[in-house]
């Protein structure tokens, strides 16, 4: 496990844009798992300036997205489906066919997330997968099915919200199982709020109660870090 510190937000979102710019230079059809969240939105917003100004190609790029809220249509904005075209795929020249979002609408939710993770086969693993960490540890929503959300992580989903009963208390996840076979691992954290989790998750033990500490195991994972969430190591 490899730790960047950064010095503040911005130094973060820059070195995470570089990393994912690099991957795609040196493989043009890379599969990239993408999040969702606050903490990369300053990642693709460098991530787009790096594709206007001509470095980067996203025609042949293939991603699938951790999540998404079950429940919500893709036109809803507080989808998932909705913050990533906002956020990335409207700006970039990605072919939309290879773009892949959990359908939260989907009438069969167990096939969804067998159909999912049969895509995510056949497109060959993911090369790349960019992580955000929740208060709690969470990364994704843990499970590849459908789950009651943990109230911390409802509570701080509910920015995004007009209201704390506004939130969907179930979502689709990618699975733990899945982001532990990607090839290479990209976990951001920012703040001081995220320290405590981030020195457990790095100097303590392996549990499940804490998800992220399972990436101890994983042979290449970058965690970046502001110098708030790196307080506590």
């Amino acid at each position: 496990m490899r730790i960047i510190i950064a010095k503040d937000y911005d130094e973060l979102s820059k070195k995470t844009a570089n990393l994912l710019a690099s991957q795609i230079t040196l493989k043009p059809n890379s599969v990239l798992g993408l999040a969702t969240g606050s903490t990369p939105v300053g990642a693709y917003n460098d991530l787009v300036r790096i594709y206007k100004e001509g470095d980067i190609n996203f025609t042949e790029v293939v991603t699938f997205n951790l999540d998404e809220y079950y429940g919500l249509d893709k036109e809803n904005p507080q989808s998932y489906y909705y913050f990533m075209m906002e956020n990335l795929f409207k700006h970039v020249n990605i072919n939309k066919h290879n773009i892949h979002i959990p359908n939260g609408r989907a009438k069969d939710i167990e096939l969804e997330c067998i159909e999912y993770e049969n895509k995510i086969k056949q497109a060959g693993g993911i090369d790349l997968q960019l992580l955000g960490i929740g208060r709690n540890g969470h990364i994704g929503f843990n499970e590849p099915d459908v789950k009651f959300l943990d109230e911390d992580t409802i509570e701080a989903n509910s920015r995004f919200f007009t209201a704390l009963d506004e939130v969907p208390r179930k979502a689709i996840s990618m699975g733990i199982k899945t982001i532990m076979h990607s090839r290479k691992i990209i976990l951001l954290a920012s703040g001081e709020e995220k320290a405590e989790t981030i020195n457990s998750m790095i100097n303590g033990k392996i549990t499940p109660e804490l998800p992220a500490s399972v990436l101890q195991l994983h042979p290449d994972v970058v965690v970046l870090l502001d110098e708030k969430a790196a307080c506590k190591l």
